[in-house]
């Protein structure tokens, strides 16, 4: 579980029946509607930071789960010919999504991914994992990168959560299904009537 210390709740008018969350760096946000009691805020706020909780948990696994992962890709996709000695998960890494030092091999990828679809992790761990054998992003880099079938779709969803991330409205579909929220990373409920 990610170590986030902060909560802030947005309140907003336009939103009447449904409740998200979802991690941005080391703090959870909470989206309630406008109308909530202070007490209803506080009983939705910890149900949604019970539900992330519970996700993450099961969605990202341990460094060691993360290095075995990352051994597989870089056989399947890369030809396993440059193999990392050490990946891990880190909470210090705020500003991008993964670091690779090639002279240690050591390859560190950001919690912030945590819970996020296991292709999108895939995408990271195969960009850390070529810059092993090619440490700039030039022509061959990113050709080495593509040979992973859904880096163009990963890198698309990374981009958008990271314009989401930035924008201080948010303005999510209070009519989309819980299923396609639940892809996004972000928990979300309906009210009860």
């Amino acid at each position: 579980m990610p170590s986030n210390t902060k909560v802030e709740v947005r309140r907003s008018p336009r939103r009447r029946r449904t409740v998200s969350a979802y991690r941005d760096g080391d703090t959870t946000v909470v989206l309630v509607p406008a109308t909530f009691s202070r007490a209803e805020e506080k009983r939705w706020v910890g149900r949604m930071l019970q539900r992330l909780e519970a996700r993450e948990g099961r969605r990202h696994p341990g460094d060691t789960e993360l290095r075995d992962r990352a051994l597989e890709l870089a056989r399947r996709y890369l030809g396993g010919a440059e193999l990392p000695d050490s990946v891990r998960w880190v909470d210090n890494q705020n500003a991008r999504w993964g670091s690779c030092t090639p002279d240690t091999r050591t390859i560190r990828i950001s919690r912030r991914l945590a819970g996020m679809p296991s292709w999108v992790v895939d995408y990271v761990l195969v960009h850390e994992l070529a810059h092993l054998s090619i440490p700039h992003h030039g022509r061959e880099f990113w050709a080495l990168v593509r040979r992973y079938p859904r880096a163009e779709r990963a890198r698309g969803y990374l981009e958008g959560f990271s314009a989401a991330s930035r924008a201080e409205a948010c303005d999510h579909d209070e009519d989309g299904e819980e299923d396609e929220v639940e892809e996004l990373g972000i928990a979300e409920v309906a009210l009860e009537e």
